[in-house]
């Protein structure tokens, strides 16, 4: 069983003065998601990833196509206890304190009074917040915040767990915090899907990710072989600088050091390369293929024009 199963999910929204108007904010988006598993869900601002995430929260209403979490639909009440969400922009209450505001999630998440305090205060202690005491919500940072609104996601240990740009506005060492906290719940076993448009963060946490643009579905897949489908070049070094006249239309980004050469060159032209150096009797000193990254991959999906039923 798919732990998220969407088909052919699309909303419009009615805009304008008298708002007559249908603005497609989501387009007919089909995708899985495996149990255990940590995918991202990639876009620039304003692609669409908000609008899915409320889709699958059951906060708004798609205007066509369906989604279930967990084999059921996400109208189903059953469904809200078995799943965590963390919103982009959360607002908590400024005069709680962290241990206050999770006894209040707790509450309406149905975790039971026996052990609640205990569930409380071991999950401060696993989020790095174990020693703030009643410190008010109103003086903590902003990576801090983010850690108390992962703990509310999880204080009722959902199966599924929804992280709607959970690095936005944090700095490089609030961005890793989140990111170990991230990796020890995938090591937890919860299935994870998030948001983002920070492709480190996909890159380093993802078993796949999703590349969405316009409303549109334009690429899904492993990280490791999307990058592999932007590579195809390789780095070739050899000694003997006055080769590189002959073989200059076959490579690309030639730089020169005394006598030794180092060019980029395409899948299908090294072989000639090869062949062209051993006639002229050139040292060839190493030979490297070059991946692709996972900017490459959003780079080319994002630059594609709007078409109508795009591949995926």
């Amino acid at each position: 069983m798919h732990a998220i199963e969407i088909q052919d999910l699309s909303k419009d929204y009615a805009v304008g003065f008298w708002k007559k108007t249908l603005r497609p904010a989501l387009k007919g988006l089909s995708l899985t998601v495996e149990s255990g598993e940590t995918f991202g869900f990639l876009g620039p601002n304003g692609a669409g990833k908000t609008t899915t995430l409320k889709l699958l929260m059951g906060i708004i209403f798609p205007t066509a196509g369906s989604a279930t979490v967990l084999g059921k639909s996400v109208h189903d009440p059953e469904v809200k206890k078995r799943i965590g969400f963390l919103p982009e922009q959360p607002y908590f209450y400024d005069y709680l304190s962290a241990p206050e505001l999770l006894s209040y999630y707790a509450q309406l998440s149905g975790v039971p009074p026996a052990g609640r305090k205990e569930r409380i205060n071991s999950l401060l202690e696993r989020v790095g917040l174990g020693d703030v005491g009643n410190k008010q919500l109103r003086k903590f940072s902003k990576g801090m915040l983010q850690r108390v609104g992962i703990a509310q996601a999880i204080v009722h240990e959902p199966e599924v767990v929804f992280l709607d740009e959970p690095m936005s506005g944090l700095d490089p060492l609030g961005r890793h915090e989140i990111r170990e906290m991230i990796q020890g719940l995938k090591d937890a076993g919860k299935t994870i899907f998030f948001s983002t448009h920070i492709l480190s963060d996909a890159e380093a946490l993802c078993d796949r990710v999703a590349v969405i643009h316009k409303g549109e579905l334009r690429g899904v897949g492993v990280v490791n072989d999307l990058r592999a489908a932007t590579g195809g070049t390789s780095e070739v070094i050899w000694q003997n600088a006055q080769v590189l006249t002959a073989v200059s239309s076959l490579v690309m980004e030639p730089h020169v050091s005394a006598d030794t050469v180092r060019v980029t060159v395409s899948r299908e032209n090294l072989d000639p390369l090869l062949e062209k150096l051993r006639q002229q009797s050139a040292t060839l000193i190493s030979v490297t293929p070059l991946h692709g990254t996972l900017e490459d991959y959003f780079l080319s999906k994002t630059s594609e024009p709007e078409k109508e039923g795009a591949a995926v």
